[in-house]
């Protein structure tokens, strides 16, 4: 007896202490990760916000798409934030203010008058304005691995009869218990024991929190009793306005696609377009009531099922004296309210990836995901638009069997931010991303670096230099020749070094490159912004080698910044979760060429459109618009390219399958028309030119390159480092000339 006593005693000493540890296991699980799992928030990626001045150009309907996407609901007049009014090109908008990086714009009321494709005016009660802001739109979000996202709010921010209505359903001796509730676990056990299986739980708010926060799912007896442990554990640690308001940012509320929906604030966003603070009793109710199941009373799928719940909630806060009878018989005829808006965020996967890859050189993939960050991007949703259009509206011309993919990188010529992108033919799959990972041969797209290194050289070249396009051989270190060819198969003899970009000429070009040397092409190259492997022989001046189109943004950025290499940006600014700045990116910008040359360049180009293989664009855009640009195409034709700017914009475009093979196109039958028919539309600014100091022009024989008259037979006027004009000149010594070239004609008259 004694024995058995002893072997008791010790068995009983045993459990003590296996459950003594097994407490403090669990007590210092949550004092170590409560407070984390509270704030952990994921990163929400921002697009750039509209700038509304008087002259600013927009078109009626893009103001529209961008309150469209930004959830504004369409009314006859404006009462509360997050509506519009339009009439015409009139729009009455109630912003809904926000907090940007050290600055707040208010939430108001405006009217924004637009004439034709600019903004008129801008009025506050009668009042100008000279410059507001709309909340910018959110594009996506870096999630943790689970997906959960929230917006944090703190517990006095949450309408009142939320919270009363929310305890009144869930939990209504909340303030008095101790983590949980003996009635309710009594009432949930006589359930299960009735059922045979585990089909109630009995949980109060502070169980349920626990639950969401350390535990799994599934139903049984060793999860339950951990969940009590845990939820008197949490209790002793932390007062109940703390459990709450955790629980009011961490109750899962539904799901948008592999995004889970946590918190009533986030909720509030979701399915009414609206803060908390503004939700209605019967809003409030509806999402109160989702808690007991948020899939089966989801009001976007299950309507009347979400309508009835509702309204058992509102009853029930009736019942216990939150609202009285009145209010929610009110309440109750209201129609469910659910925001209608498309949905935009993570519908942009190229240029969310494009951010991604630009956080990872600073940042750990888990602080990003759980540290609340916000990301201002230089993303533009109406230039996003027009791009996406133009893809599908040229491939759809191009090609009805599906075959051909496409890619495009859009920059701000100003400043080298990425304002848009699209990584293939279907614009919003999450899937390759051909701008930033597509590889391929640039074909001529290389060629104005060429030219640059030749022009960088003014005692030996000038825009009027003959080159010879005539047929010759290098024989590489391997012993294997390399002859180039013409796209057309023919030599074309002496041109001047500006008919050879112009005109694509291969020999020409190929020549020149090897008279300056290889190396002085990949130290062109290297300065024009590309990054990557460039290899160091003959047939890089050709485009040889592999180059994504982001590589080839970056290089036409600093030949369109007019020399200064500006590195593509997509991330303006980094702001952590309490609104204090964490990072910025300025404008940064180091000239690397020199400005002469490359304004002789820009002649060059512009040749190329204007009389040269991209002269097609003018099929699109107006005949006094300028822009400049080159295209590119590749052996087969198995890719087609064209890179222009205009004096806003700077585009560059792919078109070519997956499988490397052959298109039929060349860069002015494929890619050129993608570049025109989006630049056409959503470029706002010619291109200006403008001589720097140490140039000049002069009337040159354009088939002998040697120095003549204004209106002499084949005259053009052409701009030159000043010294580097032709000692030779013509017989003709000028007349008076009732024509003028695309050149002369911008200096205007």
């Amino acid at each position: 007896m004694f024995k058995t006593r002893h072997l008791l005693l010790k068995l009983l000493t045993v459990c003590l202490v296996i459950g003594g540890g097994y407490l403090v296991y669990l007590d210092a699980r949550i004092t170590t990760t409560f407070t984390e799992k509270m704030w952990e928030l994921p990163a929400k990626v921002y697009a750039r916000p509209l700038e509304l001045y008087a002259g600013a150009s927009l078109a009626p309907d893009d103001l529209a798409y961008e309150l469209e996407i930004l959830g504004y609901r369409k009314v006859g007049h404006t009462a509360g934030p997050g509506q519009v009014a339009r009439n015409r090109g009139r729009f009455e908008i109630y912003t809904r203010g926000f907090d940007f990086v050290g600055e707040r714009e208010p939430a108001r009321r405006v009217l924004v008058d637009l004439a034709g494709s600019r903004v008129d005016s801008i009025s506050e009660a009668g009042r100008p304005v000279d410059l507001m802001r709309l909340d910018p739109v959110q594009i996506g979000g870096i999630y943790p691995s689970h997906g959960e996202d929230r917006v944090l709010v703190r517990l006095g921010e949450v309408p009142p009869t939320l919270v009363k209505g929310l305890l009144a359903t869930e939990d209504q001796r909340f303030y008095q218990h101790w983590g949980f509730s003996i009635t309710g676990i009594a009432r949930a056990a006589f359930h299960n024991m009735q059922s045979g299986r585990v089909v109630a739980g009995g949980s109060t708010i502070t169980q349920q929190l626990v639950k969401n926060y350390y535990l799994t799912p599934e139903r049984t007896l060793v999860r339950k009793l951990n969940e009590v442990l845990m939820a008197v554990l949490l209790e002793l640690h932390y007062d109940k306005d703390q459990i709450l308001e955790s629980y009011v940012n961490e109750v899962y509320l539904g799901q948008e696609g592999p995004r889970a929906i946590h918190g009533f604030a986030l909720a509030a966003r979701h399915y009414f377009d609206t803060s908390l603070e503004h939700l209605d009793l019967a809003q409030q109710a509806l999402l109160v009531g989702m808690i007991k199941g948020p899939s089966l009373y989801n009001p976007q799928r299950n309507p009347e099922r979400a309508k009835t719940r509702r309204n058992v909630v509102l009853d029930l806060m009736a019942e216990q004296g939150v609202v009285t009878q009145a209010q929610a018989d009110a309440a109750k005829a209201k129609s469910l309210g659910l925001n209608r808006a498309r949905r935009v965020r993570d519908s942009f996967p190229a240029y969310l990836e494009l951010v991604r890859r630009q956080l990872r050189l600073e940042y750990r993939q888990e602080d990003l995901a759980t540290l609340g960050l916000s990301i201002f991007t230089a993303f533009d949703p109406i230039v996003q638009r027009q791009l996406e259009l133009s893809t599908t509206a040229v491939l759809d011309q191009l090609d009805k069997g599906g075959q051909l993919q496409a890619a495009s990188v859009v920059t701000r010529v100003d400043s080298g931010e990425v304002a848009a992108l699209v990584g293939g033919r279907r614009v919003s799959y999450a899937g390759f991303n051909r701008a930033l990972d597509a590889a391929r041969p640039a074909g001529s797209l290389l060629k104005p670096a060429v030219y640059l290194a030749a022009l960088e050289r003014p005692t030996h070249y000038s825009l009027a230099s003959v080159v010879p396009d005539e047929e010759f051989a290098v024989q590489l270190p391997d012993g294997d020749i390399w002859e180039p060819r013409n796209f057309d198969r023919m030599a074309h003899g002496p041109v001047l070094l500006y008919q050879g970009l112009a005109n694509s000429y291969n020999l020409a070009s190929a020549k020149l490159g090897m008279d300056l040397g290889i190396d002085a092409v990949v130290d062109m190259l290297r300065r024009l912004g590309m990054e990557g492997y460039i290899p160091p022989v003959p047939a890089v001046t050709l485009g040889v080698g592999e180059y994504a189109p982001i590589d080839l943004a970056a290089m036409y950025q600093t030949i369109a910044a007019g020399g200064f290499r500006t590195p593509l940006r997509s991330i303006r600014d980094i702001v952590d979760a309490r609104g204090e700045p964490l990072r910025r990116y300025p404008l940064e910008y180091d000239r690397t060429v020199s400005l002469q040359a490359v304004n002789l360049l820009h002649y060059a180009l512009r040749a190329v459109v204007r009389e040269g293989t991209g002269k097609g664009v003018y099929r699109y855009l107006p005949e006094e618009f300028d822009v400049a640009g080159k295209t590119g195409t590749t052996n087969d034709g198995r890719d087609s390219w064209f890179a222009g700017f205009s004096g806003d914009l700077l585009t560059v475009s792919w078109i070519g399958r997956d499988d490397n093979g052959g298109t039929g196109l060349t860069g002015s039958s494929g890619a050129l028309k993608l570049w025109a028919h989006f630049m056409a539309r959503a470029s706002h600014r010619s291109l200006a030119y403008r001589m720097p100091d140490g140039m000049e022009t002069a009337w040159i024989d354009a088939e002998t390159g040697q120095l003549t008259g204004e209106g002499c037979p084949n005259a053009r006027l052409m701009p030159f480092i000043t010294g580097s004009e032709p000692r030779q000149r013509s017989n003709c010594s000028g007349r008076k000339n009732p024509l003028r070239d695309w050149f002369q004609s911008l200096f205007g008259d």
